[in-house]
């Protein structure tokens, strides 16, 4: 198989760590880039962003991949760069805008930060991001660190992003390009019925449930992951 361009799109509060089985995993077939999403308080800036570093490496079309605010961004970069994308895999994501209640709650929790009580991944939120069987496992040490690095600048900047996103839902059946949506199978914060739905709505898509995953499929069950991957990037 050619060496296939790809960007990879991390979640909130997540860095390069989320991804670093898939870099490892699929070095044989895919030229990875993964693109800084800490800098932007808007999705089409943060697609804009990741479109212009590709750009400055010379890389024309690419496969996308982005997992949760990822997978907002990896839909703005399709909407921003159709005709470049190859391929498109959507990751523990949705395609629906923020509800007010969801809104509400980032503002929340985007105020509690402003006065100073930023504190990443705690311990009541683990939960909602991994397997309960892998809450007192080293994993679980490395989501909190994740978060640590990208900051409490970074946190609200990305919050900013995600509550005011676009709803995608009317554009995914225009998608033509080889597209995988995936999801853990204990994903609690964008759970299965959610990709479901993108799946129906975009055409010929391949659905992939990870069994024993939640929300970060990518660190907590690598291989399972990156053979999905495999053979997306071959389609």
């Amino acid at each position: 198989m050619d060496m296939r361009p790809l960007l990879l799109l991390p979640g909130l509060l997540c860095d390069e760590r989320l991804w670093r089985d898939q870099v490892t995993g699929l070095g044989d077939v895919a030229d990875i880039a993964i693109a800084d999403l800490t800098r932007d308080d808007n999705i089409a800036g943060m697609a804009a962003r990741a479109i212009a570093m590709l750009d400055a490496r010379g890389i024309d079309n690419f496969a996308v991949c982005g997992l949760s605010m990822g997978g907002y961004v990896a839909a703005e970069i399709w909407r921003q760069a159709t005709a470049r994308v190859t391929h498109l895999a959507l990751l523990d994501t949705s395609a629906r805008a923020d509800t007010e209640a969801q809104t509400q709650r980032r503002r929340g929790l985007m105020a509690l930060t402003r006065s100073g009580q930023f504190k990443g991944v705690t311990p009541r939120l683990l939960p909602s991001l991994i397997h309960p069987d892998r809450l007192t496992t080293p994993l679980a040490d490395e989501v909190r660190a994740m978060a640590e690095r990208v900051g409490r600048e970074a946190f609200l900047r990305q919050q900013q992003a995600i509550m005011t996103r676009v709803d995608s839902r009317a554009d995914l059946p225009r998608v033509a390009v080889p597209t995988l949506v995936g999801v853990g199978a204990h994903d609690i914060l964008t759970p299965p019925e959610l990709a479901e739905e993108m799946a129906a709505l975009i055409p010929g898509a391949t659905l992939e449930r990870f069994a024993g995953s939640g929300h970060l499929p990518t660190m907590e069950v690598p291989e399972n992951v990156n053979a999905a991957l495999r053979v997306w990037l071959a389609r």
